[in-house]
């Protein structure tokens, strides 16, 4: 088998953690120590975290998402398709070097949607957004970690504690829609996400699309008022 190739490594402003970009032959992974973020041959229930909560609110006039984690940039793509021409994409992305990736080495994996205009890139943590903004997104897409039930970083706990789930709330629209992707499922926090005032969903994904994979886990959150 063909050995992985390293391409490059970049530091987690957070963490310190250094974060590193494999290839091997048309397969790129990112990964932190022996753990692996993202694999470029496995994306579909990240393709199904955007098309899921964009056909919620794509009828809707402008309609403007932000999108917690850039990833390989395959969510941003399912969005762009989804959403007409006068969409808008914002995506926070807290390692410059992923935005970096996604512009360069890891463009054409998902047809190169950082170029489409209809794109914003906020190199920054999607929380200090959440805090900043109220009433601003039709929908809000979170890819941070693997999820509520399976944090590798504490650092991250916040967007998936009370908190984080209320500053969400405040930056949604009415009826707008909190879409967040899991590694597993969590009965507790479903519990938490209808106390903090929105109607779920739980939709089970394959990991490869259609061509199967591990089960994971996706949340429609709609804002009740």
């Amino acid at each position: 088998m063909m050995p992985w190739k390293l391409l490059d490594r970049a530091q987690m402003p957070k963490s310190g953690e250094e974060l590193r970009l494999y290839q091997r032959g048309r397969e790129f992974s990112i990964r932190v120590d022996r753990h692996e973020l993202m694999n470029s041959r496995v994306h579909g229930s990240e393709d199904a975290l955007a098309e899921l909560a964009c056909a919620r609110i794509a009828h809707r006039p402008g309609p403007r998402i932000l999108i917690g984690g850039l990833g390989m940039g395959y969510t941003t793509a399912a969005a762009l398709h989804r959403l007409g021409a006068d969409g808008q994409v914002v995506v926070a992305e807290l390692v410059p070097a992923v935005v970096a990736w996604n512009r360069g080495l890891l463009a054409d994996l998902a047809g190169r949607p950082l170029h489409d205009a209809r794109v914003t890139v906020r190199e920054a943590d999607v929380a200090r957004i959440l805090q900043a903004e109220q009433g601003a997104y039709d929908a809000i897409l979170l890819d941070v970690d693997n999820g509520p039930a399976c944090l590798t970083r504490k650092g991250n706990d916040w967007l998936y504690a009370r908190a984080g789930l209320d500053a969400a709330y405040a930056a949604l629209r009415a009826a707008g829609v909190l879409a967040i992707w899991s590694a597993g499922p969590d009965r507790a926090f479903v519990k938490r996400l209808g106390r903090a005032g929105f109607e779920v969903t739980e939709v089970c994904v394959r990991a490869r699309g259609p061509r199967g994979g591990g089960r994971h886990i996706i949340w429609l959150a709609v804002r009740r008022s």
